[in-house]
């Protein structure tokens, strides 16, 4: 269990860093105007883009193996709402998904404002996930 756990921990960190930095690439992406530059920051959107999907599955299924195999936190209520936490980074995720490929296409229609303020939702859903699981509140 504890080997689960680990990899668990370090997986989610690695997601999140791909939840905190292509947000920031898109912040970049909406301010360029140079054709080379914003090429350069699509493929480092792109290629970061895989890598957090790639270790987003292990790091979702380890979560899933100490919940519903190991029973960590079965039958409690902060179990519940951090998969809903869970859910909604999931949902974070894959809208960046749906960003990136709008940038490729040259459909942005959001300002680099607009990507600094959803560049923070990760970061909220990370304290709402760590919380529930220290504090454990219900």
């Amino acid at each position: 269990m504890l080997w689960i756990k680990t990899f668990h921990i370090v997986l989610i960190a690695a997601w999140f860093a791909g939840l905190f930095y292509l947000p920031r690439i898109f912040v970049n992406l909406a301010m360029e105007t140079e054709p080379a530059a914003v090429a350069r920051l699509l493929i480092m959107a792109r290629k970061l883009f895989r890598f957090m999907s790639f270790i987003a599955v292990p790091a979702l299924l380890c979560g899933l193996w100490l919940w519903l195999v190991i029973g960590i936190g079965r039958g409690q209520g902060w179990i519940h709402a951090k998969v809903f936490v869970v859910a909604l980074l999931v949902a974070y995720h894959a809208y960046c998904g749906v960003l990136l490929r709008r940038f490729e296409r040259g459909e942005n229609t959001r300002s680099h404002k607009w990507y600094r303020m959803f560049n923070e939702l990760p970061v909220l859903g990370m304290l709402a996930a760590v919380a529930l699981v220290v504090i454990k509140p219900f």
